[in-house]
C-alpha cells in the first residue's frame, strides 16, 4: 500500500522536515502541502532543499488523503484536525493540543480554550517506544514535546524499574531551531551568539507532559519533575541531564542492564558507552541515552542526546504514523546522522 500524505503548516521548521523525510519515504506519498504565508508558490522555491517535491503550497489541503500531519501552532493545530477526525482521516499533530488529557491542564498552560476536547480521551501520546500498542490503534496521535521525549525516554527505566525517587531534575540545552522560523529580536545571531541562557523558570508547557507520561509507567507513584530548558548557539538539537536520588544500592551494572533490556527491541534509543553529545544525533531519529550511577552522591544521572527536529519532531511523527498503517517502523527513518 501507498499511504497518502498531507502536510498542513509546511512552511514551519517541523513541516518543511517532514516533507524531507516524507519524500524518500518507500511506502508514503505526500500529495498536499499548505502555507498561509507562502501560499501559491511552488515549494522549490519557498524551501530549495527540497526541490525533488513538485509540489504548489496551497491554503488547504486539495487531494484526498489518508492522514494528516499538522505542524500547527496549538490551539489553531486541533482547530485544523477537526474536520479531517469527523470525516474519519488519521491525523497526527505535532502540536502540543492533544497531548494533555486533561483539558483544564491544557488550558492553563496554554491559555486558551481547546477547540475539540471531545478528542482528548481517544488521543494517543505518541511517543512511540511507550504506546506502539495504542498507537498501532489509534486515529489520532499526540506527537510528544521534544524536551519530554528526551526526558521521559531517560528516565522511565527508571521509574518503572522503582530504583530511584518519584522526584527528578531535567537540566536541558536546546538548540534554537526549537523556537520556530521566529522574527523576534531576542532569537537573533546577535543575541544568540556566545551565549547560553535559561528560561521557563517559573514552569515550562512540556513540564506536564514529563509528570504525566513518567508517571503512566512508574511503579514508584506519582512522579514530580523539575524542569530548566536553556538556549544555546546551535541550530538543531537537545542534550538533557536528569538527575534522581536512588532508593536501591543499584550498581552501574544493574544500572546498564535495566537499561538495556528496556531498549532491546528499539530500533531508535540505543544506549550508548560514552556520554552522548547532539552532534552524534543530527538528522536521524535517534535518541541517544546513557545511564550513570554516582555512588558517592546516590545519585542516577541520565544523560539523553536527540535532534529536536527529527526524534523530536518530524521523525517521531513519521515514526507514528509508520505503526498507525501497520507499515515497517523505521521506513523512511533510516538516515545515519550528519557528522560534524
Amino acid at each position: 500500500m501507498t499511504v497518502k500524505v498531507g502536510i498542513i503548516n509546511v512552511t514551519g521548521y517541523a513541516g518543511s522536515e517532514l516533507a524531507r523525510l516524507l519524500h524518500r519515504h518507500p511506502e508514503a506519498e505526500l500529495v498536499s502541502v499548505t502555507g498561509r504565508s507562502a501560499a501559491g508558490k511552488p515549494l522549490a522555491d519557498v524551501f530549495p532543499h527540497l526541490r525533488g517535491l513538485n509540489l504548489t503550497v496551497e491554503p488547504e489541503i486539495t487531494k484526498s488523503v489518508d492522514v494528516v500531519f499538522s505542524a500547527l501552532p496549538h490551539a489553531a493545530s486541533a482547530e485544523a484536525l477537526g474536520p479531517f477526525l469527523k470525516s474519519g482521516v488519521k491525523c497526527v499533530d505535532i502540536s502540543a493540543d492533544f497531548r494533555l488529557k486533561d483539558r483544564a491542564e491544557y488550558e492553563s498552560w496554554y491559555k486558551v480554550t481547546h477547540p475539540y476536547p471531545q478528542y482528548l480521551e481517544e488521543a494517543v501520546y505518541g511517543l512511540t517506544e511507550l504506546h506502539r500498542p495504542e498507537v498501532r490503534q489509534t486515529r489520532l496521535v499526540a506527537n510528544p514535546g521534544c524536551f519530554p521525549t528526551g526526558g521521559v525516554l531517560a528516565m522511565a527505566p527508571a521509574v518503572r524499574e522503582g530504583i530511584i525517587e518519584p522526584s527528578i531534575i531535567v537540566d536541558a540545552k536546546t538548540g534554537i531551531s526549537g523556537a520556530g522560523r521566529s522574527a523576534d529580536v531576542k532569537y537573533s545571531f546577535s543575541e544568540l551568539n556566545d551565549n547560553a541562557s535559561p528560561y521557563g523558570l517559573t514552569g515550562h508547557r512540556h513540564l506536564p507532559e514529563f509528570d504525566q507520561e513518567l508517571t503512566a509507567v512508574s511503579s514508584i507513584g506519582q512522579v514530580r519533575t523539575v524542569f530548566v530548558p536553556h538556549l544555546v548557539p546551535m541550530t538543531r538539537g537537545i542534550l538533557s541531564t536528569c538527575y534522581a536520588r536512588l532508593t536501591k544500592g543499584s550498581t552501574q551494572a544493574q544500572v546498564d542492564e535495566i537499561y538495556r533490556e528496556f531498549y532491546r527491541d528499539e530500533p531508535f534509543v540505543p544506549v550508548v558507552p560514552a556520554a552522548p553529545s547532539t552532534k552524534q544525533t543530527w538528522g536521524s531519529n535517534e535518541c541517544h541515552v546513557l545511564p550513570v550511577v554516582n555512588q558517592k552522591a546516590g545519585l542516577l544521572i541520565v544523560i539523553s542526546a536527540l535532534d529536536n527536529l527529527v526524534k523530536g519532531a518530524a521523525g517521531a511523527g513519521v515514526q507514528n504514523m509508520n505503526v498507525m498503517f501497520g507499515l515497517e517502523e523505521t521506513a523512511g527513518l533510516e538516515h545515519v546522522p550528519v557528522y560534524p
